[in-house]
């Protein structure tokens, strides 16, 4: 399981798929207790949703194009479930439940 959240970088192992997408719950969980991001203003103006507040991504086994299934929690603190690692497709749902059972479909097959 990776956790991007601003510019911190952690990487965590599990053993098995369930233990990963509890921690992986439990870590959306904990940032969603947060307050939504601020709009940012630059060369172009961004509201809350169109930022990324956190991404997590879990990595199935596999030396080459292992499964991947993840959750960016956008700014607003909505939920966008994804699958793929490169070219990212978007999964239905946007509450923490929809979410993760997309995702733990996405890793089982």
């Amino acid at each position: 399981m990776t956790v991007r959240e601003g510019s911190n970088v952690s990487r965590t192992n599990f053993d098995d798929l369930d233990s990963a997408i509890t921690a992986a719950r439990e870590k959306t969980a904990e940032i969603l207790t947060g307050q939504p991001m601020k709009p940012v203003k630059a060369i172009r103006d961004y509201e809350p949703a169109q930022l990324v507040r956190a991404r997590i991504e879990i990595s199935g086994k596999g030396l080459i194009s292992p499964p991947t299934a993840g959750v960016d929690i956008q700014g607003d603190l909505t939920l966008t479930g994804f699958t793929g690692g490169i070219r990212r497709k978007p999964l239905e749902g946007d509450s923490l439940r929809e979410v993760f059972r997309e995702i733990r479909e996405a890793l089982e097959k």
